[in-house]
């Protein structure tokens, strides 16, 4: 017997989310630097709206989350230009 639709993909146990494999390393990157800025952003608009040590922990992390973005764009750019990155090599 041909069915119409087929069978939903069994669920993987232990994963809520997964990443497809074939995603280019550049567009992972790329997607977390924007995410990254996005977290920033809340976080600094956060710290705006309160005070006190509340104030200091959304700063904090919106620091924290420039920070990140910029090993995430230097990742970005030994991609683009792989002379760039440290130790390599120039024949």
């Amino acid at each position: 017997m041909f069915k119409v639709t087929p069978n939903p993909p069994s669920p993987r146990r232990g994963h809520l989310f997964t990443v497809s494999p074939d995603i280019p390393t550049e567009a992972l990157l790329a997607n977390a630097s924007e995410d990254l800025r996005s977290i920033s952003a809340i976080a600094a608009d956060l710290a705006d709206a309160v005070e006190g040590s509340r104030r200091s922990v959304a700063l904090g992390l919106s620091r924290m989350a420039d920070g990140v973005h910029l090993l995430v764009e230097r990742a970005l750019d030994h991609l683009e230009s792989p002379e760039l990155a440290p130790g390599s090599v120039k024949i």
